[in-house]
């Protein structure tokens, strides 16, 4: 009996890789070109100019929230329906044209703007957000 001599067919078959890495690269190139960016839209803060002199100190509404959504002014738990008639209370009072918010940083973001909101419902123009800075 005679043998056969089987040859590797792994020598002879090659895939030509070229037709598959353009079209990767037109994919890259179409989703590129396809995509579109947007700014996302949301509150702007307007910060003071930094200066070296200090600013004379200001007598502006005082609000607090603490962690639970709690809102105090002068000292009093206030409920929110209530901020208006008590800013523009202190308004009558003070000549001030500035409030300054301070919250917890676990207070949800949705109380700390409805005080914005009911504050310059009041006439307050000048809102202040205190931050803790790190």
């Amino acid at each position: 009996m005679k043998r056969k001599k089987h040859t590797s067919g792994d020598d002879d078959a090659a895939v030509d890789m070229t037709p598959m890495l353009d079209i990767v690269f037109i994919m890259l190139i179409f989703f590129i070109v396809t995509t579109t960016f947007s700014s996302e839209k949301g509150l702007t803060p307007t910060r003071p100019p930094k200066s070296d002199t200090p600013n004379p100190p200001s007598k502006s509404l005082s609000i607090r929230i603490d962690a639970s959504g709690q809102i105090l002014m002068a000292g009093r738990i206030v409920d929110i329906r209530r901020v208006v008639a008590n800013a523009q209370t202190y308004l009558a009072n003070n000549d001030t044209d500035s409030a300054a918010i301070q919250a917890d940083e676990d207070t949800e973001h949705g109380v700390v703007v409805s005080v914005m909101d009911q504050v310059k419902l009041a006439g307050i123009s000048k809102i202040s957000v205190l931050v803790k800075e790190d």
